[in-house]
């Protein structure tokens, strides 16, 4: 097993988070990842109404007696949701964790603190994770380059973009982007995360609320299959390429405005692809992890092949490697003398 400071602050196994997907995070894959003994998220806004994620959380709850949290994504909109009631619809369901994603949660962490629930922010730069932590969050999830959904403007992928936010926080860091194996978790706590945050592989899990052929064209995607939409407004996002992604692209690079495309990216669009299958009814998120992602096994059988093939890399090969270096060093000292 493999503890680190995150799994005892969030009483989990495992150091894996399924982290909070539009119209994907729902009790159904929440509950097999909590089960598996990683962190399962609800997506908390994919429930139309505060009292409909009361119930969903209360559905989880007959699932699963482990740990699970909510995503609370703050977005910058005209009509926001009603962003204190779905907060309190969480705290009065009892959840203790939260995932909160998009703007500055700042307003939301006396009132999840006050009620004893943990916050764990979703940045894409060092600067919003070091605010993140002053101004009081309990873990940051940096997000690198690869991943699937907003990405930032940065573009830094996870080798350079997760060290050096450990570099300067003290709080638990959660790398998240292109992992989706052992290996990924492996060289996450290498490089110093005390755990890993998956979406496009819990996506291509038995378990996970979507249509059989998304889950089929994930296996069948590489990593170059994905496309960085709305570069033009500095508000990219990666997602799976399809004819609406490359569409959009296109419209876009031809200077189009927001307007123009709003209707090929209605969020009512992608929800059709995870519910029918049909893989261009509309842009749906994926991120380059794809490319490593070859089968569709249940959630219990990805959590536990990834942390068994992270043990073994980090207690037999990597160890193996530096044992031999020191045996060499130890023979070249002993020839020149």
């Amino acid at each position: 097993m493999i503890t680190t400071r995150f799994t005892e602050m969030f009483g989990i196994d495992h150091p894996i988070v399924q982290g909070g997907m539009q119209w994907v995070g729902r009790a159904e894959l929440v509950s097999a990842v909590a089960n598996a003994g990683a962190l399962g998220i609800i997506t908390g806004l994919t429930q139309p109404t505060p009292e409909a994620l009361a119930a969903e959380i209360a559905r989880c709850r007959e699932m699963t007696d482990r740990p699970f949290g909510v995503n609370l994504t703050i977005l910058p909109t005209i009509s926001p949701p009603p962003y204190a009631e779905y907060r309190q619809a969480i705290i009065e369901s009892g959840v203790t964790i939260v995932e909160t994603a998009g703007a500055n949660p700042i307003d939301h962490l006396p009132a999840f603190h006050d009620a004893g629930v943990k916050v764990i922010h979703k940045c894409t730069s060092v600067r919003h994770a070091v605010k993140a932590e002053q101004i009081g969050v309990d873990a940051v999830s940096i997000d690198g380059f690869e991943c699937a959904g907003h990405p930032g403007e940065d573009d830094v992928p996870l080798l350079v973009l997760l060290p050096r936010t450990v570099e300067e926080l003290s709080i638990p860091v959660i790398a998240s982007g292109g992992i989706g194996d052992g290996r990924g978790l492996a060289a996450a706590l290498a490089l110093g995360a005390e755990g890993v945050n998956m979406g496009t592989r819990f996506m291509c899990t038995e378990e996970a609320p979507i249509h059989r052929s998304v889950k089929e064209r994930i296996v069948e995607n590489t990593e170059r299959d994905t496309d960085l939409l709305y570069r033009p407004l500095r508000n990219t996002a990666r997602v799976a390429s399809n004819a609406v992604s490359r569409k959009v692209v296109g419209m876009l690079d031809e200077g189009a405005e927001f307007g123009e495309i709003r209707h090929l990216v209605a969020g009512v669009r992608g929800r059709e692809v995870y519910e029918t299958g049909d893989l261009d009814a509309g842009v749906w998120s994926a991120g380059l992890v794809q490319g490593l992602i070859h089968d569709i096994p249940t959630v219990d059988e990805l959590v536990h092949r990834m942390v068994a093939d992270a043990e073994e890399i980090i207690t037999a090969r990597l160890a193996g490697l530096v044992s031999g270096a020191g045996s060499t060093t130890a023979a070249a000292s002993a020839r020149s003398a």
